[in-house]
């Protein structure tokens, strides 16, 4: 009688290097940063406090470094432009002294995504950027996430609006039930039947198109199927 078989242990690897059972800081600082879907934003800290907190080499976060400003102020205020330059990108420079607390939640995902980058990583992982985001950040959240990825930076991100991923992802995996079941190219695996049974349904075949996808028409559009959904929820 055989004794039990061995489990495939699970293996990460990271531009050549293992971060099997490295922490969320060493990653980071191999240029792999990520953000959340529930927003991870510091309530009681301004908009630029937390920006600051993303940026990576500072001399002032040594306990006996901090005490000497001349070793860190040259530093601060490096970064500190970098952040107002990155607060200006994503169209919250204004409220740079407002608490994140006081953010929308749209707004708050942007902050998040704009500190991810204060570390200028390598990759960027984003955990549904869209979700309970108004139809207008969410376009400009869409605008950034393209931006991010013409500019050469490697974009993975988990979202289940599966319009959204056709036109703006390169390579797709979609998985269902913990187990992939397609792989490849967005038109190819957008075509795959058990990707469609799974998540498209009905309106497979509708293309909005890249320009289309960022128009307030679509929006709109969207907007009143989602409505009139619940209403038929509502009703049943």
């Amino acid at each position: 009688m055989g004794g039990p078989k061995a489990e495939h242990a699970s293996r990460a690897v990271f531009n050549g290097r293992s971060v099997n059972n490295m922490g969320a800081a060493k990653v980071a600082q191999r240029g792999m940063v990520r953000t959340f879907q529930l927003t991870k934003a510091l309530s009681r800290l301004t908009v630029l406090e937390n920006m600051l907190l993303g940026a990576k080499d500072q001399p002032g976060e040594n306990l006996f470094a901090a005490v000497i400003k001349p070793l860190w102020a040259a530093r601060e205020r490096e970064i500190t432009a970098q952040a107002e330059d990155l607060l200006q990108r994503f169209k919250l420079l204004e409220k740079k002294n407002d608490m994140a607390g006081s953010l929308s939640g749209g707004q708050k995902k942007l902050l998040e995504m704009a500190r991810a980058l204060m570390s200028e990583p390598t990759m960027i992982m984003l955990d549904e950027p869209m979700a309970g985001v108004n139809p207008a950040l969410t376009q400009s959240l869409l605008g950034h996430i393209k931006s991010l990825r013409d500019e050469g930076m490697t974009v993975l991100f988990v979202e289940h609006d599966m319009h959204m991923v056709r036109h703006i992802s390169d390579w797709v995996v979609v998985m269902a039930e913990g187990k992939v079941v397609a792989e490849g190219p967005s038109a190819t695996v957008m075509d795959d039947q058990a990707v469609i049974d799974a998540y498209l349904g009905a309106h497979h075949d509708t293309d909005l198109g890249d320009d289309a996808l960022l128009t307030d028409e679509v929006a709109e559009e969207l907007a009143k199927e989602v409505e009139l959904e619940n209403r038929t929820e509502g009703d049943a």
